[in-house]
């Protein structure tokens, strides 16, 4: 939802519920962890009020374990934090699920996903970071291939349910590949919003694994 016309939120909102969109796909950027600064709870709470799907809430900010009751009150159903944030991710993680919603775990392109190995029964969400987060429009990481496919071996090997979700530069062109090495939930920002047809664009999009 970064890349949708916030002067126009609640159409853009109705599209997203009217499409065939599974999720809505929150960022919120505290301009510290990444630089850039988004939107937070009350933006998200009064969206809630409106969408009729679920809300992945990706928090790309430093100490999120201090904001995890404050998101689930505004509507989270996932919740992500970054591996990169913190000491204590197999507490937050823990702590997400205690409060009832879907626990994620993102890492950026620069960490290998042998690094959440170890927790990995724990995370229901695995955000595979295909652009250095932060703003969209960026072009896809080759390299994210690899770790998508080293990230199914592991889910797989520890006999997981852990979802692989790629965000950044996802594109009609190569959604189809990415789907292909193992991810399950592909985040579409600007090629979504900035279609002539954005209904039509997730629908291309949602077929591409087919």
């Amino acid at each position: 939802m970064l890349s949708a016309d916030f002067l126009k939120l609640g159409e853009e909102i109705d599209m997203i519920n009217e499409s065939d969109a599974d999720w809505f796909h929150l960022d919120v950027m505290d301009g510290r962890f990444v630089p850039n600064i988004s939107y937070g709870m009350p933006i998200i709470a009064q969206m809630k009020k409106r969408a009729t799907k679920t809300f992945d809430v990706h928090l790309m900010v430093v100490d999120p374990e201090r904001y995890l009751e404050d998101f689930k009150k505004a509507g989270a159903d996932y919740l992500t934090v970054h591996y990169e944030t913190g000491y204590h991710i197999h507490r937050t993680l823990t702590s997400i699920r205690a409060l009832g919603m879907k626990a994620g775990l993102s890492i950026n392109p620069h960490t290998p996903v042998e690094m959440v190995q170890d927790i990995i029964q724990d995370i229901d969400l695995l955000l595979v970071m295909s652009i250095n987060p932060g703003f969209g429009g960026q072009k896809f990481l080759p390299l994210t291939f690899n770790k998508i496919r080293q990230a199914k071996e592991l889910i797989n090997k520890a006999g997981a349910s852990t979802l692989i979700e790629i965000d950044g530069g996802v594109t009609l062109e190569n959604a189809g590949d990415i789907l292909a090495a193992g991810a399950d939930v592909l985040v579409a920002g600007n090629t979504v919003f900035s279609a002539q047809d954005p209904k039509d664009a997730i629908k291309r999009l949602k077929q591409a694994g087919k």
